[in-house]
């Protein structure tokens, strides 16, 4: 079998606050798209992993924020920026992130962060909010950036 094409893979973490609970009439297209583009990401050219909770199927069920159950987190991880970029804005996730603002809450400061993993690690929750907290305490930078400034892998081996 072969390994990785790349030592490093990028991870993605984006954060949200949905206006109302995940089962009210205002959340119910977003919660009926989400099978869709989960399904897109997982078919995408570049898809390594997303992160999923008990249920295996999407990640609306982690809480990030112990006292907050409006804040969901997507995480995933992907071969490359280009990748990430073409599902995002090149494919049928633009039509739904387009309508963000119908279910999310419009957050002050950072709410997305990308960085470098090595190939096979599969970032946890607290991981992915800690680059959060990193970009918005230093801004970006090769240890959380955004598409805006991307940051190239790190060179040579990945340490485990």
């Amino acid at each position: 079998m072969l390994g990785p094409v790349n030592d490093f893979h990028l991870a993605q973490v984006n954060v949200g606050r949905i206006i109302a609970p995940l089962g009210s009439p205002q959340l119910a297209d977003f919660v009926a798209h989400l099978p869709e583009i989960n399904a897109l990401a997982d078919q995408a050219p570049g898809f390594v992993w997303r992160m999923v909770d008990d249920g295996g199927a999407d990640s609306t069920g982690l809480r990030p924020k112990d006292d907050d159950d409006l804040f969901l987190i997507n995480c995933s991880v992907w071969e490359s920026v280009e990748a990430l970029q073409d599902y995002t804005y090149r494919s049928a996730h633009l039509k739904v992130l387009a309508r963000r603002r119908e279910w999310f809450e419009r957050l002050a400061d950072f709410h997305h962060a990308l960085w470098w993993v090595p190939a096979g690690h599969r970032p946890g929750v607290d991981e992915a909010m800690d680059r959060i907290a990193l970009i918005r305490s230093t801004g970006e930078g090769p240890g959380a950036f955004t598409f805006r400034a991307p940051h190239p892998p790190p060179t040579g081996s990945p340490t485990t």
